[in-house]
């Protein structure tokens, strides 16, 4: 897993006007928790946060305030509801030996041949929540979806991640390939048969994001 570097500042006023101020000047409050430890306030620049935010991977970050450096993990991103914007950060101190709980997000591969029997590859699930020990962490959860068929689901229950625990009900959806409207099973057989015969162009139709923040 990768490991960034991010410098930040100690903040003592937490008053609504400095950090409004805070924000103005393209910086962002955050608060980082330590296991036996008082949470610590800090601002970080908003441009140096947003890679850190906006990706597909999870990373370990060294995060240094004031000179003190502390391995930590995202926890908790809150956003401005109407521009986006990343607003406040929460940071989870690592400490070698303790297991964390935090979410992975979810990596699709391969080419469903159900999609080319005219269904569409939906992902219901883009994040999984674990727990496991800070060596462990992966930068994603890859799932490969080759040989899934209509109607066939990935549940959590059938994955098996060697030194993770999925915290997830087992029998949660996390990603499948449904009927397009209108399709009955007479038509998904034909269109089976067709595809056999010749070669379909493949058209992958993602559903709605579940944000699981």
């Amino acid at each position: 897993m990768a490991e960034i570097s991010l410098n930040a500042q100690k903040r003592e006023i937490t008053t609504k006007g400095a950090v409004k101020q805070m924000r103005r000047n393209g910086n962002v409050p955050g608060t980082l928790y330590l296991k036996g430890s008082e949470p610590i306030s800090f601002s970080v620049n908003e441009v140096a946060l947003n890679p850190l935010v906006f990706t597909a991977e999870t990373s370990i970050i060294n995060l240094k305030i004031d000179g003190t450096e502390q391995r930590c993990i995202i926890k908790d991103v809150q956003f401005d509801p109407v521009s986006d914007r990343v607003i406040h950060v929460d940071f989870q101190g690592v400490t070698v030996g303790q297991s964390l709980q935090l979410q992975i997000p979810v990596q699709i591969t391969g080419n469903a041949v159900g999609v080319k029997e005219g269904g569409h590859l939906q992902t219901f699930l883009h994040k999984l929540d674990v727990e496991c020990l800070p060596r462990h962490i992966p930068e994603h959860i890859q799932i490969d979806v080759t040989k899934l068929s209509v109607g066939d689901m990935i549940h959590v229950r059938d994955l098996g991640i060697e030194n993770i625990s999925i915290l997830n009900a087992e029998d949660t959806v996390i990603v499948g390939v449904v009927a397009a409207r209108g399709t009955t099973e007479e038509t998904v057989e034909e269109l089976k048969t067709e595809g056999e015969e010749q070669a379909e162009p493949e058209v992958i139709s993602k559903g709605k994001s579940q944000e699981d923040e």
